[in-house]
C-alpha cells in the first residue's frame, strides 16, 4: 500500500524555452530524478530512460561510455520517492536486436 500525502509528478517543460538543456555522460551522477533522453554515439536513434537523482548514469552495452543524457522532464517531490519501493538501478543500458542504426551507418546499395 502507498502512503498517503503529495505523490511525484512529472513537470511540463515551459512553452518557449530556449535555453539549452545541460547534457551528461556515463559515470557522472545524476543530479535529478527524472526522464532523460539519451543520445547514443552512432548505433541507434536516441530514445528515453527514467533516472533516479544519487545513482549513476549508465553506460550503453555496445557503446560504453559514448552515451549522452539530457534531462526532458524532471520529477517533483523527490522526496516522496524515497518511501516508494522497491528501486531499480540501471547499470547499463542494453542492446535489442530490433534497435535500428542511425541514418549515417546503413550500408551503402553496391
Amino acid at each position: 500500500m502507498l502512503p498517503k500525502g503529495p505523490r511525484p509528478f512529472l513537470v511540463k517543460p515551459a512553452a518557449g524555452k530556449t535555453a539549452e538543456a545541460a547534457t551528461f555522460r556515463t559515470d557522472e551522477i545524476v543530479p535529478q530524478s527524472g526522464i532523460y533522453r539519451v543520445r547514443h554515439s552512432s548505433h541507434r536513434v536516441p530514445h528515453e530512460v527514467t533516472l533516479l537523482r544519487d545513482q549513476y548514469f549508465p553506460r550503453c552495452a555496445k557503446c560504453d561510455t559514448a552515451v549522452l543524457f539530457e534531462l526532458v522532464r524532471a520529477v517533483m517531490g523527490e522526496s516522496e520517492t524515497a518511501i516508494l519501493a522497491p528501486r531499480i538501478v540501471l547499470y547499463e543500458l542494453p542492446v535489442f536486436e530490433d534497435d535500428e542504426p542511425m541514418e549515417d551507418e546503413t550500408p551503402a546499395a553496391g
